[in-house]
């Protein structure tokens, strides 16, 4: 059996040649050749998909290695525990910004909410992450009289149960990155993931682009003498190939240029997802899902899109490694004992955390991780400011997320959205993330349920995206 260098370095070989072969398709940076359409290689679009990554020491193929060998399968069999299918969020949220433009009123656009009966009983007891009162022999649990939260058990000195007391109340806001869901709130409803999964349900048009359009034109940075659009699906970018584009955002500061980077490579990572996952027949009344190469073409083929399909996808990359090594980063806080990710079944909850242990372990041995500490570096005063106003910047996004039409496509926009914010709350929190002692009264950094869940589904998604772009490499080399 091949070892993770031997594989890597065979697939290095693979690109180089897939880059070679593509010489003669593209030249200019993405510019098309003078081949007919009809001549064009179909799997053009993923041959310059190779190399290092912009603003970091890591290479695409060392990802593709290690997320579709070593991570994918663990992840994904992780989010199918109970801790993780159920996610607890509030679909009916107004959208702060315009008025309501109505619901989408396509099928698949619908969201089926949990029924009490089928969450387990240690989730839907509480959602906070704070000490349970419950005795640890009380059996199973009544659901309107226990408010302790999944994901701490309750075994704890009384030294640590004050301190769980106390931080059950603090106040950290401006440590968070996205706008979280009151889970107390009557319109937040439990929703099984597994049943409700993400994919293309035909929401598109002036909605939808509005939503994407604030993102990119009201939230990343721009200089205002950059006119052009930064929303890939405005009707007019211009006649450039993208490179005046990228020229300005390569003389942001690396701050600036990273946030750009998050939103596009989430963007491009949703897109995949639609593209993998779409209706393709509803013939007989049973709906049949696939992927859709012609969709994907569209979206990421440097014909396409004036030679940025590449770019789009390197982002996505980008983002891999942004959650990547916030989990290494967190990994100590679940490394104590007493995090224990409950549900009420001690065998699963057991098992489940074993898992992410050692999915966590997986991440802190890849070998080029994203440096957080060279970001927010300068002067310690602009530093600050800027580090709050990217804050602000992502938090704004989170809430635009209530402006999504479709039911469906805001459930996974909030989670995916709050997923990154987490990660980037672990990535830049001013409260140090460090193993301590157990009966330690410093509790310090500390993680909701709701924010775990996102945090791991939101990279299962990241990890989902970068297995699919091998699958559509391969699709496409068929269909030559």
């Amino acid at each position: 059996m091949l070892n993770y260098t031997q594989t890597r370095g065979i697939l290095a070989v693979l690109s180089l040649f897939c880059a070679d072969s593509c010489s003669g398709w593209f030249q200019n940076n993405g510019k098309k050749s003078s081949r007919s359409p009809q001549q064009e290689p179909s799997d053009s679009c993923l041959c310059h998909l190779t190399g290092v990554l912009d603003d970091c020491f890591c290479d695409i193929e060392s990802i593709d290695v290690f997320n579709n060998f070593k991570i994918y399968p663990h992840v994904l069999k992780l989010t199918e525990r109970d801790f993780f299918r159920y996610y607890k969020v509030n679909l009916k949220r107004p959208c702060p910004f315009w008025p309501d433009d109505g619901h989408c009123s396509i099928k698949d656009c619908h969201v089926e909410p949990c029924p009490e009966s089928k969450v387990p009983v240690g989730i839907k007891s509480g959602n906070y992450n704070k000490f349970s009162q419950a005795g640890a022999g009380a059996g199973v649990l009544d659901c309107e009289q226990a408010h302790e939260l999944g994901a701490i058990n309750n075994t704890l000195s009384n030294q640590s149960k004050e301190a769980f007391a106390d931080w059950a109340h603090h106040d950290d806001a401006q440590d968070h990155f996205c706008g979280l869901d009151d889970e107390m709130s009557p319109e937040a409803e439990y929703v099984d993931l597994l049943l409700n999964p993400e994919r293309y349900t035909g929401y598109n048009g002036p909605s939808a682009w509005r939503v994407w359009n604030s993102i990119y034109e009201e939230n990343c940075f721009k200089p205002r003498s950059v006119y052009r659009p930064l929303n890939p699906l405005a009707p007019s970018r211009g006649d450039d190939d993208g490179e005046g584009f990228y020229t300005w955002l390569e003389g942001l500061c690396l701050e600036k240029r990273v946030f750009y980077r998050l939103i596009s490579g989430l963007h491009s990572s949703i897109n995949i997802h639609l593209c993998a996952e779409y209706l393709l027949d509803e013939g007989w009344g049973r709906p049949v899902w696939g992927p859709n190469l012609q969709e994907f073409r569209q979206r990421f083929d440097p014909a396409e899109t004036k030679g940025e399909g590449t770019r789009r996808l390197k982002n996505l990359y980008f983002l891999y490694l942004i959650e990547l090594r916030a989990l290494t980063k967190v990994s100590p806080y679940f490394e104590r004992s007493f995090i224990n990710l409950y549900t009420g079944n001690s065998e699963e909850d057991s098992s489940t955390k074993a898992l992410l242990l050692q999915i966590l372990n997986v991440t802190k041995a890849f070998p080029m991780h994203f440096d957080e500490s060279s970001m927010f570096a300068g002067h310690k005063m602009e530093a600050k400011t800027l580090k709050e106003e990217f804050r602000l910047h992502f938090k704004n996004i989170s809430r635009i997320m209530d402006c999504v039409g479709c039911s469906k496509c805001r459930l996974w926009g909030k989670l995916q959205t709050q997923g990154l914010g987490t990660a980037l709350r672990i990535l830049f929190s001013e409260k140090e993330i460090k193993d301590l002692p157990e009966n330690s009264p410093s509790i310090g950094f500390q993680l909701t349920r709701q924010e775990i869940v996102a945090l791991i589904n939101g990279f299962a998604r990241l990890s989902t995206s970068i297995k699919e772009l091998h699958n559509f490499r391969t699709l496409l080399k068929d269909h030559r």
